[in-house]
């Protein structure tokens, strides 16, 4: 890095070099589905995953190494009372992933798929963002750089989660900063808070917005100002994932406003990206609507840790065995449709 350049230039270079997918494997797969032994169509959303997951890795689809990322930070903002639950349950519910005691470990082990929990200086909550920024550009960058390291196993199939008392606060804060409105439309009860504590965190999102208004005309310095290290991590996975053509499953309000930065930074950043679930968190549909994804599954989850993207990789796989393994036409011996 020579003495003019910002830690950001490195995210930008990575911007401009973001692959596009394989057209010749997504026609490839497009035919195969006219030549399965069922009605044009009539898989509906299954063949259109099939052909997106064909297009990114550029072969034939496979879930043969799904892989759920769960990145985990603190939030200095909980001072202002934007959460009803302490900064120590982060660092305990990540021990209890370790341990195998949480949800994601629960569905991982149903669906085979690989869990990894990644914590990001969790005795040091970024700065309150209502009176300064939560990163400086250095660590924000360095955050997005260590959330890349997702990508080190080489999944075929990645999908992120978050830990982080006080997350859905700088998610609401990056949404409102992005996408505008009033505060209160982005904010949600989050782990549990009660009317006054929905009010104190829709306060605290207007306040910070309001602070750092000037200075975040760029997306990356939402991210830095407002967000948080484990939100800028999964970020820097999309972006990893991405680069490798690796298909991403998203999961809720959180993991969004992380895709949401890279949006605004380029409109074809996500064209990798599918969305896992719509979560129960109030704004989440907004999110999900400006990001222009249509969710998997809508079950009326808001746990966060990767779940609602970790339930959509059965469906996932669901549509990749159909389109490898059904037969065509040809090979069952059934006549095809006339004209």
């Amino acid at each position: 890095m020579n003495a003019e350049s910002r830690p950001f230039d490195d995210i930008r270079a990575l911007m401009g070099q973001m692959p596009s997918p394989n057209e010749a494997a997504m026609a490839e797969a497009r035919t195969r589905q006219t030549d399965l032994t069922k009605p044009a169509g009539s898989l509906g959303r299954l063949e259109e995953i099939a052909i997106f997951m064909a297009g990114w890795q550029g072969d034939r689809p496979h879930v043969d190494n799904p892989l759920v990322a769960v990145f985990a930070g603190n939030h200095g903002v909980v001072a202002k009372g934007v959460s009803p639950f302490p900064q120590s349950v982060t660092q305990a519910m990540v021990a209890n992933f370790t341990s195998g005691g949480a949800a994601i470990n629960q569905i991982c082990k149903a669906f085979d798929i690989s869990l990894k929990v990644y914590e990001l200086a969790l005795e040091q909550p970024t700065g309150d963002i209502t009176e300064e920024p939560a990163m400086d550009e250095r660590t924000c960058a360095g955050s997005m750089a260590f959330g890349m390291e997702a990508l080190a196993s080489e999944p075929d199939l990645l999908v992120l989660g978050e830990m982080g008392i006080g997350n859905t606060t700088a998610a609401a804060a990056i949404y409102h900063a992005l996408y505008g409105g009033a505060a209160e439309d982005w904010v949600g009860r989050g782990t549990g808070l009660d009317d006054a504590g929905l009010e104190r965190k829709a306060e605290a999102v207007h306040a910070a917005v309001a602070r750092h208004r000037s200075q975040i005309g760029d997306p990356l310095d939402v991210l830095a100002r407002l967000g948080g290290r484990e939100i800028a991590a999964i970020a820097g996975a999309i972006l990893a994932a991405r680069i490798r053509r690796t298909p991403v499953l998203l999961d809720g309000f959180v993991v969004c406003s992380a895709a949401a930065i890279l949006q605004a930074l380029d409109g074809t950043a996500l064209d990798h990206c599918l969305a896992g679930h719509v979560s129960a968190e109030r704004a989440h549909a907004a999110a999900l609507r400006h990001l222009g994804k249509t969710p998997i599954l809508d079950l009326g989850m808001r746990l966060g840790e990767g779940t609602g993207g970790a339930l959509s990789t059965a469906i996932v796989k669901a549509a990749v065995a159909c389109h490898n393994g059904m037969a065509t036409f040809a090979e069952a011996g059934v006549a095809g449709k006339e004209g």
